[in-house]
């Protein structure tokens, strides 16, 4: 009888944690890092998700991101090479590359991270990627761009409430697109690397199919709360205007939210998908929709 693969798992208790530990129940053993508790891998398997994510709302120090993400990120892999452990993947993301993009992001683009986050992961995966790994071992960075899935706490929540009320959508005017990530096509990516010996080693981004626009999600919404879609095609000029106000008085449309919910962002899958084989098992738009149904 084969024997139960073991994993070692940091990042249990947040959003992709919850959500892995889901799939990961009954076929293997999972071990769950504490952190400031003394690390010992003894498991087949290393999946580094814990990190400090961006969070503009409440400004952090900037030594709490490279403590998290770069400091434990780069501990936790040196455990993983001196370890009988034969897979590591982090998480890392896409904003490790670029805050923003102009065209499309690959693997191959430059790294020019300009945010404390963004800096503390490539910090990280230089660490990773500059350290001698061992004949037999494989090891994963994974760059996947805005991750979202039911009990995210992310923007799409925020869309969710303007259009649940029914409030026109005001930023009509907007053309942009997208790339998402659904946590299930995430997680169906890491079973993929730890099932598997044939994946090759490297950095990989993650994100579902097909770029949306904000427009196209705000419709996708709509198909949720069975509504019509009502967009207001307002004077961009007036939309500024209004986020400097929100600025002021703190409201929800400010610079930082009028910038995430109209910049394109189009991130490339082609790596990945071509080293897997397999198509993803949620489309941008059905990941979506089952996200703003889980609402209801």
């Amino acid at each position: 009888m084969e024997s139960v693969k073991t994993v070692f798992l940091t990042g249990s208790t947040g959003f992709i944690g919850k959500n892995l530990l889901l799939k990961l129940y009954g076929e293997y053993k999972v071990t769950s890092y504490v952190r400031n508790t003394p690390l010992s891998i003894n498991e087949n398997i290393v999946i580094h998700l814990a990190g400090k994510a961006q969070d503009l709302k409440k400004p952090l120090g900037f030594h709490e991101y490279y403590k998290v993400n770069t400091e434990l990120s780069n501990f936790v892999f040196s455990n993983f090479l001196n370890s009988e452990s034969d897979v590591f993947i982090m998480l890392s993301s896409v904003k490790a590359v670029a805050d923003s993009v102009v065209g499309v992001l690959t693997e191959d683009s430059p790294s020019n991270p300009l945010t404390h986050y963004g800096k503390s992961k490539y910090e990280a995966e230089k660490f990773i990627f500059s350290s001698s790994i061992p004949i037999g071992k494989r090891v994963y960075v994974l760059r996947p761009c805005m991750v979202y899935g039911p009990g995210d706490k992310g923007n799409l929540n925020l869309l969710y409430k303007i259009v649940n009320k029914g409030f026109p959508w005001p930023l009509g005017a907007f053309e942009n697109k997208r790339s998402f990530c659904s946590v299930e096509n995430l997680i169906f990516v890491i079973k993929e690397l730890i099932e598997r010996e044939d994946i090759p080693s490297g950095v990989y981004n993650v994100c579902d199919d097909g770029p949306l626009s904000t427009n196209q999600v705000i419709s996708i919404l709509s198909e949720s709360v069975k509504s019509n879609s009502k967009f207001l095609n307002l004077p961009k000029w007036f939309i500024y205007f209004l986020a400097k106000l929100g600025n002021v008085f703190k409201l929800p449309l400010n610079d930082e939210n009028l910038q995430k919910l109209t910049e394109s962002y189009v991130v490339c899958n082609n790596k990945i998908k071509k080293a897997i084989g397999k198509p993803f098992p949620v489309s941008s738009k059905d990941g979506i929709l089952k996200k703003f149904n889980s609402f209801r």
